[in-house]
């Protein structure tokens, strides 16, 4: 029996979004009661929904073309589909606090604690339950994240990708600038927004699949993430 288990926010109008990014705004664009010439409604049926949003917007994937001015090139829909349908593993680093570093020797620890090893092309998820502690609340964007030196360790064991449950890689101002630019110079992406990954902690290994859509040009783009179980 297959077992799948969502990654992904909700996206909607006034979420919460990365300081820097612009806010999502969803409005009803067309209603059934206008393309059916009703007139003595209080119901508003949405037919069409009209979004303003960014790419990096919910759970979402970097494009290499983010990471760096010299990876410009490597838009969204260049990059190969296999990136994002791969094996996956997810660590249990949920003993971080706000704004701590997780670094290679928490990645090594934890992949011992579960019995588990990574393998090229893998997406490893790191779970720190920032998401459930503080989604919507002023601590939000104050989540755990990789360091340096951690970022150039999962790039060196050839994943695909790496996934964390806060709005950004890194820490801010404590080299998430530089996460992304490792990822961009090592061939790497990672994903952004995750949720539920206390569902996966002690399961072993199972299938990811993120796709993105296929924007033209994109700089990243929001992904429905899902980890698959099969008996």
């Amino acid at each position: 029996m297959t077992e799948i288990i969502d990654l992904s926010q909700e996206i909607y109008d006034g979420m919460p979004t990365y300081h820097v990014l612009p806010p999502v705004n969803i409005s009803v664009y067309a209603s059934h009661e206008q393309w059916d010439d009703i007139t003595d409604s209080d119901v508003v049926s949405p037919s069409v929904n009209q979004m303003s949003m960014s790419e990096h917007t919910g759970t979402h994937v970097d494009a290499l073309n983010h990471m760096a001015r010299p990876y410009r090139d490597q838009s969204i829909e260049k990059m190969p589909l296999s990136m994002f349908y791969t094996e996956g593993i997810c660590l249990d680093l949920s003993d971080k606090g706000f704004q701590e570093l997780i670094e290679i020797g928490d990645l090594e620890q934890a992949l011992s604690q579960a019995s588990l090893e990574i393998q090229s092309g893998d997406t490893v998820l790191i779970y720190t339950d920032h998401y459930r502690r503080t989604f919507d609340t002023p601590n939000w964007p104050n989540g755990p994240g990789i360091s340096i030196d951690a970022a150039r360790w999962l790039g060196e064991q050839k994943i695909s990708a790496f996934g964390v449950e806060t709005m950004s890689p890194g820490v801010p101002d404590h080299g998430n600038k530089e996460v992304h630019h490792i990822c961009g110079e090592l061939g790497f992406t990672h994903y952004e927004n995750m949720i539920n990954l206390y569902q996966l902690i002690g399961r072993g290994r199972f299938r990811f699949i993120a796709l993105p859509l296929k924007i033209r040009g994109g700089t990243g783009s929001p992904v429905r993430a899902v980890a698959v179980f099969e008996d």
